[in-house]
């Protein structure tokens, strides 16, 4: 009798946490793991209030026309600079190179970084910043912009997959400290596609 009440209860148990682990949202692998990141207390930007109820980010559906091959260009001679940021925390970047690519029937060029300080942390010697800034900024988008994260490539050609572009922290909390989009990397067309506003 006792046997057969633990194993009710277990199973009860069981049934409970299956309930309330819902699947993740996401229509691909980076919409999966950028909301498992987000549900997750030790790594979310999510006020713990947003964070409660929260059931995945929105995103733009994906549209491999946002899937671009760009000619990339190595800069010359660039010196490091201070880059503005939300607050008075002024991080050291270098402008690592320009990416070219054709969307919609246009040409648009866009600067690329690299964080001076995170390039000496482990996993990070080959990471890109690509910050930038469209015309569904302040409507479909965060106000501020968004950001891609890249790789330095091998060549002189890099696919830019804007349905990976993510809202900066400030977007979810304004304790934050996020660089500030250079307004040289302002594209004046519509990309819909990454994450979209924070409705909270």
């Amino acid at each position: 009798m006792r046997t057969r009440y633990s194993f009710l209860l277990g199973l009860i148990l069981l049934m409970g946490c299956a309930q309330d682990k819902q699947p993740l949202k996401g229509e691909t692998e980076f919409q999966r793991n950028l909301n498992a990141e987000f549900k997750d207390a030790s790594k979310s930007p999510l006020k713990p209030k947003d964070r409660r109820d929260f059931t995945g980010l929105d995103f733009f559906k994906f549209d491999s026309l946002y899937v671009v091959k760009a000619s990339f260009t190595k800069s010359v001679d660039e010196q490091p600079f201070k880059m503005k940021t939300t607050t008075d925390r002024l991080p050291t970047y270098l402008k690592y190179g320009q990416i070219t690519f054709d969307l919609k029937g246009e040409s648009y060029t866009l600067n690329i970084y690299q964080d001076q300080d995170l390039m000496n942390e482990d996993g990070f010697e080959d990471y890109l910043f690509l910050p930038f800034l469209d015309d569904t900024n302040g409507d479909e988008t965060y106000g501020g912009g968004r950001y891609i994260d890249l790789s330095i490539p091998e060549g002189e050609v890099m696919i830019i997959d804007f349905n990976t572009a993510y809202n900066p922290y400030c977007a979810y909390d304004e304790k934050y400290s996020c660089p500030i989009v250079p307004r040289e990397n302002y594209i004046d067309v519509a990309i819909r596609a990454g994450v979209k506003a924070f409705e909270n």
